[in-house]
C-alpha cells in the first residue's frame, strides 16, 4: 500500500516557475513507477511526465518536455515536478500517481494516487 501526498501547487503568471513534490508512505516507493498527471475543468485527465524506478529513465508528454522535470527521491520518498515557463492553458489539478505501468502514460495502469494540487496560472 502506498499514500501520496502532493504540495506546491499555487498561483503563478505565466512565464513562472512552481516545484510540485509528492510525498509517499510505504516501505515499498522505490520500486513503483511515479507518474505526474494533470486535469482541468470540463477536461480528461492527461499525462504529464513520469520515472521509471529501475534507472531512473523519464518520460515526458511533448507539450512539457524542456520546461518540465520530474526527479525522484528515494531516500526521502518523494518525487518532484519542476515546472518552467508555464502557461495559462495549464492550469489543472496536478496528480502524482504510482504504479508498475507497461505504458508510463496510460494512467489506467497506475495502482495509487494522491488528492491532486491546484495549479492556476494567470495570464
Amino acid at each position: 500500500q502506498v499514500q501520496l501526498v502532493e504540495s506546491g501547487g499555487g498561483l503563478v503568471q505565466a512565464g513562472g516557475s512552481l516545484r510540485l513534490s509528492c510525498a509517499a508512505s510505504g516501505r515499498t516507493f522505490k520500486t513503483y513507477d511515479m507518474g505526474w498527471f494533470r486535469q482541468a475543468p470540463g477536461k480528461e485527465r492527461e499525462f504529464v511526465a513520469a520515472i521509471i524506478w529501475r534507472g531512473g529513465i523519464t518520460f515526458y508528454a511533448d507539450s512539457v518536455k524542456g520546461r518540465f522535470t520530474i526527479s525522484r527521491d528515494n531516500a526521502k520518498n518523494t518525487v518532484y515536478l519542476q515546472m518552467n515557463s508555464l502557461k495559462p492553458e495549464e492550469t489543472a489539478v496536478y496528480y502524482c500517481a504510482a504504479g508498475r505501468p507497461t505504458v508510463p502514460h496510460n494512467n489506467r495502469e497506475y495502482d495509487y494516487w494522491g488528492q491532486g494540487t491546484q495549479v492556476t496560472v494567470s495570464s
